[in-house]
């Protein structure tokens, strides 16, 4: 059984609150360390099955520096020793919030993420789970497939500038 085509362009069909996803995506980019946003971009998307998201941030984590055994251990973050405390408990809080229907957002995920993050960080890191589930949900929907030549200039775009 193959990829499907893609059902719709919701870029082309809705612009507006595309745009308004972006913008979101660019505000959150700001408060959670990249790394660290790579990490839970590619777990979310990893728990929801998101082909498109998964080659995605892969290639952009790839660009940013990221090590590739970090990236391929990820799927098995709490046996793997490549990531700090604070990336476990943000990492265990991605599941969490990724699996809400499951878990409820757990009182013991909670406490672990608050213990490495202020209030104010982990309001944006569920922002940053909340938004990648948002776009996973987009993509597998419409059944996009990620295109590194149409998306990385877009990556490139929005990247600034070296120092």
């Amino acid at each position: 059984m193959g990829a499907e085509p893609q059902r719709m362009d919701i870029y082309r069909i809705a612009p507006e609150a595309y745009r308004h996803l972006s913008q979101l995506e660019g505000v959150i980019a700001q408060h959670v360390e990249k790394k660290l946003l790579h990490l839970i971009k590619l777990r979310a998307s990893q728990i929801n099955g998101c082909a498109f998201c998964i080659a995605m941030h892969t290639d952009e984590a790839l660009r940013d520096g990221e090590a590739p055994e970090r990236l391929t251990l990820l799927d098995a973050w709490e046996e793997a020793m490549v990531y700090s405390d604070k990336e476990r408990a943000a990492l265990a809080w991605t599941e969490e919030v990724t699996l809400i229907a499951d878990s409820g957002a757990s009182t013991a995920a909670f406490e672990l993420v608050k213990a490495q993050f202020g209030d104010e960080d982990v309001a944006w890191l569920t922002l940053a789970i909340m938004q990648i589930n948002s776009w996973n949900r987009v993509a597998i929907a419409s059944r996009a497939q990620y295109d590194r030549a149409k998306f990385a200039p877009r990556a490139a775009e929005k990247a600034p500038e070296p120092a």
